[in-house]
């Protein structure tokens, strides 16, 4: 069954510190000099791409979004700069639901109201345009920043999946499941507006 239009479409999301547009090949060269700059694919645990592999991580993320597996984006700053990259993957409109994930940013927008942001728009457009029962966040059970950073959104630890996957490099991974379901949700946007007007 083809997924509504919705859920085949990337959205752009504009907040007040970030703006989400569609990925495209033409944000290669600049999310080469942030993977280059933040040094996150340097780290074994994580899944970003190195500076010269960028155009082929592009490359499989378009592949994905016209499977329908994916909606990827470009994170932009406030003066139009890319700063990073996120996703919405394993969509399923049938339940519905979705992840969030694939997220690196440059180290000037690490743990800034940016990132706060970004999800707070992520989040309201999964909940309020496309429905979703619950969204999900996913990370190894090594990475404890963005273990701490998702709790920090109000996600809830649903468990941890052992040996559930590979890190790129081959060993086998151990990945946290955190959730929002949509009960949750009026309260967690409170929380994430209310980290916004307190920090912004």
């Amino acid at each position: 069954m083809t997924a509504p239009a919705a859920w085949r479409e990337v959205p752009t999301l504009v907040g007040t510190q970030v703006s989400l547009v569609p990925l495209v090949p033409a944000h290669a060269d600049a999310l080469a000099a942030v993977s280059r700059d933040s040094a996150l694919h340097t780290l074994w645990y994580t899944n970003v791409p190195a500076p010269d592999d960028v155009s082929r991580y592009i490359g499989k993320a378009l592949d994905a979004q016209a499977a329908g597996d994916m909606l990827a984006f470009a994170v932009l700053d406030t003066d139009g700069n890319v700063v990073g990259s996120t996703r919405f993957y394993d969509l399923d409109a049938t339940v519905p639901n979705l992840k969030i994930g694939y997220t690196w940013y440059a180290p000037q927008v690490q743990r800034t109201g940016l990132n706060t942001e970004a999800k707070l728009l992520l989040l309201t457009h999964a909940f309020d345009v496309l429905g979703c029962a619950s969204v999900a966040f996913e990370t190894s059970w090594f990475n404890h920043a963005s273990r701490a950073a998702i709790a920090r959104l109000g996600a809830k630890q649903d468990g941890v999946l052992r040996h559930h996957k590979r890190h790129a490099d081959g060993s086998l991974r151990d990945t946290v499941v955190f959730s929002v379901i949509d009960a949750e949700w009026p309260a967690v946007r409170r929380h994430l507006r209310h980290k916004l007007d307190s920090h912004p």
